[in-house]
């Protein structure tokens, strides 16, 4: 049985910084794109972050590049994901998938995920 467990939210002052975990278990962790998606209140999905399966590539939204850095430990069956300099935009439930495949459609990229997690609150305030 196959599960995605995020923990690491929390509240925290614009400027403030926080790491996000994923623990991950009942498939092959190792061979997977995993990828952070978010929804803010009232809004919909936003794709965050995606990083390839031996972690050495690594995809950003325009949101959060520059401020956020994704990372795995394959031996620890992990995601992460360092946010920094937040803001009060960053308010968000996050989530990590796994990330079943990726195609085009016109101009459009669009990902399909197979396995979810349950989500951490992030809330960025003062």
């Amino acid at each position: 049985q196959w599960q995605l467990v995020e923990s690491g939210g929390g509240l925290v002052q614009p400027g403030g910084s926080l790491r996000l975990s994923c623990a991950a278990s009942g498939f092959t962790f190792s061979s997977s794109v995993m990828t952070w998606v978010r929804q803010a209140p009232g809004k919909g999905l936003e794709w965050v972050s995606d990083i390839n399966s031996g972690g050495g590539m690594t995809w950003y939204a325009d949101s959060v590049k520059g401020r956020s850095t994704i990372s795995r430990d394959n031996a620890k069956n992990t995601l992460y994901l360092q946010m920094n300099s937040l803001k009060p935009e960053d308010t968000a439930v996050y989530y990590c998938a796994k990330k079943l495949e990726g195609f085009y459609s016109g101009s459009y990229y669009f990902e399909v995920y197979d396995y979810w997690g349950q989500g951490t609150q992030v809330t960025v305030s003062s």
